[in-house]
Order: structure tokens, then C-alpha cells, then sequence
């Protein structure tokens, strides 16, 4: 990091705090501070929803997921589309009409309070955990490549997001999210094109392309039924369209994102949107993880890209084993680089994927040498393929936008989820079990005290959390355990109308406990989990509902 680097990142965070902070300062009743006063147009709601899903952990573990396993994540997103228009057709009339200022608002009136309550429960308690990941995920990779300290780190993001979000509510996050995408998406692209012009001569965009194909890294569409394979056309069609149902459906961070349209016709511009721009982009990111792959087809790269590993290894008794290892992985660096420049035929691309898997399997050992030698250092490398690049590639000043970008996205999602639990908390829990009159100012009071705990005990979170297999995943797998079931509920209240609460509230606690015995066993890939959250719930409260209509003297 030079001076150029430092100058451009903390101008660029400094002017989407304190300009979030000025454009919406003043909000005096409810409805300005949770729903934005309802003026928000249909493109700040189509990049809002988009920035609020697109975390640090998207622009840090995407390329990464797609530098050791290929394009086939962008499969997961496949559902995203059809769940938009099913969200426009049923969902955003409903709470419009209702004019509610949280979606569980409208459970109360279908069933009762408890139902409600218990929804906004499972809500607060699978973002609450997902907010701290968001800051703890970009903290603890820069800690560890650019050697901050993660406590400060963490503290940091949480208390810049903190800070505009209290001061504007949803308006601050809404505003702000247009500046952080701009910065995300030019940042992005010119990452791209600089790693396109980093190639050597003669290997233009689509050689590039005919490399990582060759490699097994362009695979994008797969058919199978294997359930051990988290990511195919099935899982994201199937329990991708339950997922994104449930999260743009029922999450509070994004459905205050539409509350918040002018109309309805605005939320579902806005909706519609997203759906249109949100694959594209998600391939684009994995597109750049797999020109990372091809560029260091050609360059030299770690045996494992997180630095506190290797540093970790080389100074215990295991040095030597592993110093083994990292010479036949330049072995093959050296023989992959000589076959690619050679042409790619088919045995080329032959060698090239048993040269692949070999260095795959030196990974695998290398991963476990260096659990011996420190059993708590994170073995596992995707998150930091990208920032390792970023960090040994980029020229000054783009550095310190790149890293504006992660920082960016870890703001914008964590501002939007802040935002969320607070309105939940004020709203589903606080004002609903008030026995007496307060007034509006009151009510922004205690959103904001409100925003602030949810802050602090997401810095706490952060703090505190470790690294799973891969961040994203982490995220996606905290939301499939509750996502279906709150989902069934919605469901059972838009179109089953003969079922009552007492049912659906039973169902959804007996759900809740299946899921999580069926997620701790793995019987099933996470993506599954949301589609029989929801069939689980609606059949468990259909037939509850049915018998007690049977005890029912006539």
C-alpha cells in the first residue's frame, strides 16, 4: 500500500459516509426513516437490492470460488428471475396495499401475533449473525494479506456504516448504495482490464477463454441429479428460486429496499431490474476469477494464497515437507505454461487437466501440513486469490480502489441489514407490545438506538466469528436454514386459506428443528434446504390444521 493507495481509499469511504450522512439528515417521523418517505424511483430500488445481496464476501470469494472451481457457481443464480416476477405478481401488491412497514407486519393480519412474531425472530437471528459476517469477511482477509489488526479492522467498517445509517435510516442506505455500485462496478471492470492487458502478447480475450476451457474452468451449465453437486442446473432453478423467493420475499433487508417505491409500479421496475442485471453481473465476477486463473497460467502463483499460511508453515518443523511441495508446484507451473504456448490440442488439454489435478492434490497436502504446524491458521485460500492479486499486480491508486470496492460492498450490505433489524426490532417487536401511545419522533428514536445495538453486536459478531470453507457459502447456508421455513409461512398465508395460526405456528417450529437435524447431518447440499423448509411447513401445518377440524365437535 503507498500513499496514492491510502489517499484514494479513505477519500472514497470518507465522501460515501459524510455525503450519506448530509443528504438525508433530518428525518422526523417513521415513515421518512424506514420507508424513505416512499420517493425512492425505480432504478435506486433496482441498484439498492442489487448492492444489498452483493456483499465484500461476493467481490472477494466469487473470483476466488471460479479461480479453483470454474463459471458453474453462476447456477446458483439461475432462479433469481423467475422469483423477481413471482415477488412483483404476489408479493409487492399485497404489501403495498397494506401499506406495512415490514413484511411480517402483514402475517399478523392473516394469523395472529405470535405467528408474526416469530417469523421477525427467525428474521433477526439468521441477519443478525449474516450482518457480522459481512464486516468480519473483507476484515479478516485484508488483516491477514496487508497485516491491520482484525479487531480494529472490524470496528472500523462497522462504525463508518453506523454512522450514516443511524443519522438517515433507509433513505442514507439507499442514497449511499448508488455511489458504492458505481465505485464497485468501475473498479471491477477495470480490474478486468487490466488483467486481459497483463497477458502476454498473442493471447487476446478469446485465447484466454479457449485456456481456461481447456483447463475445466468454463463449465457452466450442469445437468446432473448428483446431490453431492452443491451447484447445478437443478439446485439453482429448483432450490435457487426457493431461496431467492424467501430472501427478496421475506428478508426485511430487502423488501425494505421496495417499501421504500414510490408506487408499485416502481418496486417492480426496480425488481424486474435486478432480475435482468443480477446474472450478468454474477458471471462477469466469475469471469474475472477466471482470467485471474489464466494470468497466473503464465506467472508465478502460491501453493496457498492466504499469506498468514504459508508464513505460518515456513517457520515451523514442517519447512522442509512443504518447501517440497512448493518446487513441483513450479514444476507444473513451468510444464502447464510450455503446453499452453505450445497450442492447445486435445492432448494438450489432456496434460493439462492431469497436470491440474496434480497441483490440486499438492494443495490438498499442503493444506494439511499446514493444519500441523498451526491447527488455528485458515488453510483454505479462496477468499484470497483476488486480493493477492489486487495487492502484487495493480499499479499504485488502483489498489486503494480495488480496496474501496470490498470495503464498499462490506458498507452497502451491512448498512442495508442494520437497517433491517432495527425496523423489525422497532416495529414487529417494540411498538406492536406497546400498551400506550408514543409519539412518531419517539419511534425514530429508538430505530436508531436500535440500528446502533444491531451495530455494535454485529462488530461483536465479527469479532468473534472464524472463516468457514468458503464466505460466501458460509452466508448462503446461515439463510437456507431459516429462509425456506419463513417462506412456507408467507405461502401459507397468500394462498392457503383454510389453514389458521395455531397450525402454521406449530409447523413452523417443528420445521425449524428438521432443517437444522437435516443441515448438521448433511443429508442434503444447503441449496436444497430452503424448497423442503417450505413443502415441510405447509404440509406439517396442512395436516395439523386437518385434524384439528376433526376434533372439532360439529
Amino acid at each position: 500500500m503507498q500513499t496514492l493507495d491510502w489517499i484514494v481509499l479513505s477519500i472514497t469511504l470518507l465522501f460515501i459516509v459524510l455525503y450519506g450522512a448530509w443528504k438525508t439528515r433530518g428525518s422526523k417521523n417513521v415513515e421518512q426513516y424506514i420507508k424513505g418517505g416512499n420517493e425512492t424511483k425505480w432504478w435506486t430500488i433496482g441498484l439498492s437490492v442489487m448492492a444489498t445481496q452483493a456483499s465484500a464476501i461476493t467481490f472477494l470469494s466469487t473470483p476466488g470460488q471460479a479461480f479453483h472451481s470454474g463459471m458453474g457457481f453462476v447456477q446458483f443464480y439461475f432462479g433469481l428471475p423467475l422469483a423477481m416476477v413471482i415477488i412483483c405478481l404476489v408479493f409487492i401488491p399485497i404489501y403495498h396495499k397494506l401499506n406495512v412497514y415490514t413484511a411480517y407486519e402483514y402475517l399478523e393480519s392473516r394469523f395472529d401475533l405470535k405467528t408474526r412474531t416469530l417469523a421477525a425472530i427467525l428474521f433477526l437471528i439468521q441477519r443478525g449473525l449474516a450482518a457480522g459476517i459481512t464486516i468480519f469477511a473483507p476484515a479478516i482477509i485484508l488483516s491477514a494479506v496487508l497485516g491491520w489488526d482484525l479487531i480494529t479492522l472490524n470496528i472500523t467498517i462497522g462504525l463508518l456504516v453506523i454512522i450514516y445509517t443511524v443519522s438517515g435510516g433507509t433513505k442514507a442506505v439507499s442514497v449511499t448504495q448508488k455511489q458504492q455500485m458505481a465505485i464497485i462496478f468501475s473498479g471491477m471492470f477495470i480490474a478486468f482490464y487490466l488483467i486481459l492487458q497483463y497477458l502476454p502478447d498473442g493471447i487476446t480475450f478469446s485465447k484466454a477463454l479457449e485456456i481456461a476451457g481447456a483447463s475445466d474452468k468454463m463449465k457452466v451449465l450442469d445437468f446432473s441429479w448428483n446431490l453431492n453437486n452443491r451447484y447445478t442446473v437443478w439446485t439453482g432453478f429448483l432450490g435457487g428460486t426457493f431461496l431467492m423467493l424467501s430472501y427478496f420475499g421475506t428478508d426485511q433487508s430487502q423488501v425494505q429496499r421496495y417499501l421504500s417505491g414510490k408506487s408499485v409500479r416502481e418496486s417492480q421496475l426496480g425488481l424486474i431490474f435486478n432480475g435482468l442485471l443480477k446474472v450478468p453481473m454474477q458471471f462477469f465476477i466469475l469471469l474475472v476469477g477466471v482470467m485471474v486463473f489464466v494470468f497466473y497460467q503464465f506467472n508465478a502463483s502460491p501453493l496457498n494464497f492466504n499469506p498468514k499460511a504459508q508464513e505460518a508453515v515456513i517457520n515451523s518443523e514442517f519447512a522442509q515437507e512443504y518447501q517440497i511441495l512448493e518446487k513441483r508446484h513450479k514444476e507444473i507451473e513451468s510444464e502447464k505454461k510450455s503446453i499452453i504456448l505450445s497450442g492447445i490440442t486435445e492432448t494438450n488439454r489432456y496434460k493439462l487437466l492431469q497436470l491440474n489435478e496434480e497441483d490440486k492434490s499438492l494443495k490438498e497436502e499442503a493444506k494439511s501440513i499446514i493444519s500441523k504446524s498451526n491447527p488455528k491458521v485458515e488453510t483454505n485460500d479462496k477468499d484470497y486469490v483476488f486480493i493477492h492479486f489486487i495487492l502484487n499486480n495493480l499499479p499504485k491508486g488502483l489498489i486503494g480502489l480495488l480496496l474501496a470496492v470490498i470495503l464498499s460492498a462490506a458498507m452497502s450490505s451491512t448498512a442495508s441489514e442494520l437497517n433491517a433489524l432495527a425496523s423489525t426490532t422497532a416495529i414487529d417487536l417494540y411498538k406492536r407490545n406497546q400498551n400506550e401511545e408514543k409519539s412518531d419522533q419517539h419511534y425514530v428514536n429508538m430505530s436508531k438506538w436500535f440500528t446502533l445495538g444491531w451495530g455494535v453486536l454485529a462488530i461483536l459478531v465479527a469479532c468473534v466469528a472464524n472463516l468457514f470453507d468458503n464466505l460466501i457459502q458460509l452466508v448462503n447456508i446461515i439463510g437456507s436454514i431459516f429462509y425456506g421455513n419463513v417462506l412456507g409461512i408467507f405461502l401459507l398465508a397468500f394462498f392457503i386459506k383454510f389453514v389458521k395460526s395455531n397450525a402454521v405456528f406449530i409447523g413452523a417450529i417443528i420445521t425449524q428443528f428438521i432443517i437444522i437435524v437435516v443441515w448438521y447431518l448433511d443429508w442434503l447440499p444447503y441449496l436444497w434446504l430452503n424448497l423442503l423448509g417450505c413443502v415441510l411447513v405447509m404440509l406439517i401445518a396442512a395436516i395439523i390444521q386437518k385434524f384439528s377440524q376433526l376434533k372439532e365437535p360439529k
